[in-house]
């Protein structure tokens, strides 16, 4: 039995945060949203190594919501496949994507030869990179930035706008018109939704009509308190400095680390926390200050100055940002107090851990999660407050202050969620809530049948005909 003219086929981000990849067929042609990592666990992450369903090759498009590697990381492994497709994105997520995604090449590569020197042990990954920097540099080719509110045909069946997200810098709602054969569709895609009356971003656009939405919901299922996020911050610095200690802020390098750069320069202007050395340590964090101080048209900062000027709001009195590994691994040495800003947010990679190998286990530092953990993670562990931690191979007990500051996610919580779907004038004719846990897509689910409309979570693989009632 033949396919319906037009269809949606859900790859990834269904029960899980990561992993996005929704497969639009159209009378023959195959148009790829999102072309995300599943990041995670190890089980997670071996999904990333399964067959694409589909020949690379055959794509005609790819669309990406934004740079995030759960939404983009999966592009250079196409490259690898063959993809000759042009890939549309915001001109935010193009910039962005020339650093991100040449870094993931870099850490694959690393990875695989780490794998392979060590291949008698158990749970270690392949010892094959998943692509090469190599590869990260030729999908780089194939972007066609698009401006944010500008119609762009991709062909005669498929037309693309891109609605400001309110996420990150370059973060966009993708708005499809579909030619499915029965007349015309509008597809929504609302990729990761922000909050709103943000510090740095700015609001999610409003979209007042689709026949098709998929919507995120990582928080659908709870607020986030952002009443005292800044006296939290102020204490934890105060406190930890007060011990001669090190303050460790885990972040991701686009997004949470601005945010927190700009929330201790607010801080230390108000003489709230002392005037201490703020260090971030992380080459693609540096680079994304830097394009964040450059393009302003997705946030509310005033950056009319180069980062390296006073006046810039992402940088305190004595801020430094840290390229060399001689210069990071100095850090280690160095006595408190001072705050350490260093990616991955998650604890899972990155320069991060060698600060933790070196800081958990002394009584005088912090140790500040900013963010959601995901399971399986090192900071999911930290949070839940275990006794040590496993780190390049090497039992690290913990003793030094795990706190979480709330309230500093860049996903819209479940209010804002419901705010942001509240600006339909009616409901989409079928719903699918993706991007989320069990619980958090359940609940969003759940609300909105509540209030009349067509939802569900799709079943992982199932190709849905547009217009299909979930």
């Amino acid at each position: 039995m033949s396919l319906p003219p037009a269809t949606l086929t859900f790859l990834g981000a269904v029960g899980t945060v990561t992993g996005s990849r929704y497969l639009l067929e159209v009378s023959g042609r195959r148009y790829l949203i999102e072309c995300g990592l599943f990041q995670g666990p190890e089980a997670v992450e071996r999904r990333n190594w399964e067959p694409f369903p589909v020949d690379a090759r055959s794509l005609d498009a790819v669309v990406l919501s934004h740079a995030h590697i759960d939404h983009s990381g999966y592009l250079p492994r196409l490259t690898a496949l063959g993809l000759r497709a042009p890939v549309f994105c915001t001109e935010g997520t193009a910039l962005l994507l020339g650093i991100l995604l040449p870094d993931a090449g870099r850490i694959q590569e690393e990875d695989a030869r780490f794998a392979a020197a060590h291949a008698d042990r158990e749970g270690i990954g392949p010892a094959d990179p998943l692509y090469t920097e190599e590869d990260a540099r030729r999908a780089l080719a194939r972007l066609r930035p698009a401006a944010i509110g500008a119609w762009v045909v991709i062909d005669d069946l498929v037309s693309l706008r891109f609605r400001r997200a309110g996420h990150i810098l370059g973060s966009a709602i993708v708005e499809l018109r579909v030619d499915t054969g029965n007349g015309p569709q509008t597809l929504v895609f609302s990729g990761d939704l922000g909050g709103y009356q943000r510090d740095v971003m700015r609001d999610p656009e409003t979209v007042e009509a689709a026949d098709v939405l998929v919507v995120e919901s990582t928080y659908g299922d709870r607020t986030q308190d952002r009443s005292h996020l800044r006296e939290e911050l102020a204490a934890i610095v105060h406190e930890t400095a007060a011990r001669g200690g090190v303050l460790v802020i885990p972040a991701f390098a686009v997004g949470r680390t601005q945010d927190i750069l700009y929330l201790l320069r607010e801080l230390e202007d108000a003489g709230r926390i002392p005037a201490l050395p703020v260090f971030v340590d992380s080459p693609m964090a540096t680079d994304a200050t830097e394009i964040y101080c450059l393009h302003h048209a997705d946030h509310n900062l005033r950056v009319d100055l180069p980062m390296d000027e006073r006046q810039c709001p992402l940088r305190c009195r004595d801020t430094r940002f840290v390229r060399t590994p001689e210069e990071s691994k100095a850090l280690s040495r160095r006595p408190g107090p001072f705050i350490v800003v260093s990616a991955s947010g998650m604890c899972s990679g990155g320069r991060v851990l060698h600060h933790l190998k070196h800081r958990l286990a002394d009584r005088a530092n912090t140790v500040l999660l900013a963010g959601y953990q995901a399971a399986g993670t090192t900071g999911r562990l930290l949070d839940e407050g275990a006794e040590s931690v496993r780190i390049h191979g090497r039992i690290v007990p913990v003793r030094a202050r795990v706190a979480m500051l709330h309230g500093l996610s860049a996903h819209a919580d479940r209010d804002e969620l419901h705010r942001w779907l509240a600006g339909f004038v009616r409901p989409p004719r079928a719903t699918f809530v993706v991007h989320g846990e069990p619980a958090a897509s359940a609940a969003l689910t759940d609300a909105l049948a509540d209030r009349g409309w067509r939802a569900s979570v799709p079943a992982a693989g199932r190709a849905y005909a547009i217009g299909e009632a979930p």
